[in-house]
């Protein structure tokens, strides 16, 4: 199996009047079937743009980005969305779950906008909720649930139609030092246990050292520390 992600003179620029912002200045990265991947870098310095394109949500200004060998620029937005769902999953800082429904139906999610039946949907994500420790939680909405386990759900929905690679933008970074450690250990004890890689964007050095490789973007560029 080839490169999960692969980018190549990825640039992105945005103008504000008649200032042009260069974020960043020509990435080539790959990341590979299981790899646990950290991008460090200072506020401000384009990590979550950077992400933002790997997982398709943005389009570059140059260069491209294939996903599991497809290039996104040959896709329409529809497209987009199938290979993203197909191949990725994501998390963020802030969990982003429906409030409405429930831990169960937010993990599900996912696979029903699949399209797949909705008992076998259910039964992964349940399953999915008992390997993050919230087998007791199912039927708990958002604001029933602590920050830690409203994240631990957001892994499992993440992980939930198993995808080839887990893309996370500070996903511990609204949590306290105690819970954000669970948290990070649960995530890449979940993406080993179902052979999903790992990118992390992180400004916790701590964490990031905890990951097979390291990467630090500055000024546009992003150098392999580890």
């Amino acid at each position: 199996m080839g490169q999960i992600i692969k980018t190549a003179g990825l640039r992105r620029q945005f103008i504000q009047g008649a200032t042009e912002l260069n974020i960043l200045n020509g990435i080539d990265f790959e990341i590979n079937p299981g790899e646990q991947v950290a991008i460090m870098g200072a506020s401000g310095s384009g990590k979550s743009t950077l992400l933002h394109l790997l997982g398709g949500l943005d389009a570059p200004s140059a260069g491209r980005v294939d996903i599991s060998g497809v290039d996104l620029s040959t896709l329409n937005e529809a497209g987009r969305a199938r290979l993203r769902n197909r191949s990725l999953g994501f998390v963020y800082q802030f969990h982003h779950l429906l409030p409405e429904f429930t831990a169960l139906e937010n993990v599900a999610m996912p696979l029903l906008i699949a399209r797949q039946d909705i008992s076998a949907a259910m039964s992964a994500a349940s399953k999915l909720l008992d390997a993050v420790g919230l087998s007791e939680r199912l039927s708990h909405k958002p604001s029933e649930l602590s920050g830690g386990e409203r994240q631990r759900t957001a892994i499992a929905r993440a992980m939930v139609t198993r995808p080839a690679c887990v893309l996370a933008d500070e996903p511990t970074g609204n949590l306290d030092q105690h819970t954000a450690t669970e948290v990070f250990d649960l995530m890449k004890q979940t993406n080993q246990q179902l052979e999903s890689a790992l990118i992390i964007v992180t400004h916790d050095l701590t964490l990031a050292r905890q990951m097979d490789v390291g990467y630090q973007l500055n000024e546009g560029l992003l150098t392999r520390q580890w």
